[in-house]
């Protein structure tokens, strides 16, 4: 098929990638532009457009689709669909009208459990069980769609949003083949008017770890928020990251360091912290990081 592929971050690249292995035709390739980043604050090019640009492949990033000429553009790019994955910008509704077959979004969960921007965050920090991806059939309202394909994962107590992102990429590149393979058979299903939630953006001011909260919901915060924004803690002073975690046993005053293996108390039991990094420094594990930065049983943790 002829495909006008839209996306930009990292979770997008799967999915273009297979397009292309799978001999869809890509018309163009559209993305949010560079921005800056880095210390040196130099444009840099999205995931997407860097692997776009590898491919050879055509790359446009508009402002927005107010403009006639931007229009006209992308209706003579004579598409039959547009693939849209975490593109990043708004589409109005003469735009998805456009391709023969309409624009198909892939998102990140059981829709409509987790409409909006941050469907991967929000499921693990809520404690779902499962998660998945639905490739849906996309109209004016915020991941509103008819569902043509869904596909399910088990949430497991270790999964951090960077290796559900992982899985789930993966999925949506199988699934959208499977369904441009099969549009003409395929029944859009509309979604249910229950069980609706909105998985609004993570806003780094709820990055801090609460420890008055439940252990559960501490390790659920920590694994959700990473690696990005990643949340924290001030240790003896210091900020520090906290990457990876895990419920613990162990009772004391919210955010006492428990034991020589970075055993923290909550408002209720206790998290092991696995992974930690200090500002300027890699992912440690424990041993690691307590060698270079000591951190005594009974120490309090802030945040």
């Amino acid at each position: 098929m002829r495909i006008i592929f839209m996306g930009t971050p990292e979770f997008s690249v799967p999915v273009l990638q297979g397009l292309v292995d799978a001999k869809h035709e890509i018309a163009a390739v559209y993305c949010q532009p560079p921005r800056p980043a880095g210390r040196g604050k130099k444009d840099r090019l999205s995931p997407v457009q860097a692997r776009a640009e590898t491919l050879g492949l055509p790359v446009r990033h508009p402002l927005s689709f107010r403009d006639l000429a931007e229009r006209q553009a992308f209706a003579d790019l004579n598409a039959d669909v547009a693939v849209v994955v975490a593109y990043g910008l708004i589409l109005p509704q003469v735009i998805l009208d456009t391709p023969k077959h309409g624009c198909l979004n892939i998102h990140a969960s059981l829709l409509p459990r987790w409409r909006g921007a941050a469907p991967i965050h929000r499921a693990i920090m809520a404690g779902d069980e499962k998660t998945g991806v639905c490739i849906m059939r996309m109209e004016a309202g915020l991941d509103t769609g008819p569902v043509l394909l869904r596909g399910k994962t088990t949430i497991s107590t270790d999964d951090t949003t960077a290796t559900l992102h992982d899985r789930l990429a993966g999925m949506g590149g199988d699934l959208i083949l499977q369904a441009l393979g099969n549009l003409k058979e395929l029944k859009p299903v509309p979604q249910s008017e229950f069980g609706v939630t909105y998985a609004r953006k993570i806003d780094k001011a709820e990055a801090r770890a609460d420890w008055t909260r439940p252990a559960v919901e501490i390790d659920r915060h920590i694994r959700g928020l990473s690696p990005f924004p990643g949340a924290w803690s001030e240790v003896n002073g210091e900020r520090v990251k906290l990457i990876l975690s895990r419920v613990a046993k162990g009772n004391g005053t919210p955010g006492e360091v428990l034991d020589d293996a970075l055993t923290i108390a909550c408002g209720k039991g206790a998290v092991q912290l696995l992974r930690l990094q200090r500002a300027g420094k890699g992912a440690m594990e424990p041993d690691v990081f307590l060698r270079g930065f000591p951190v005594a049983k009974g120490t309090r943790l802030g945040g």
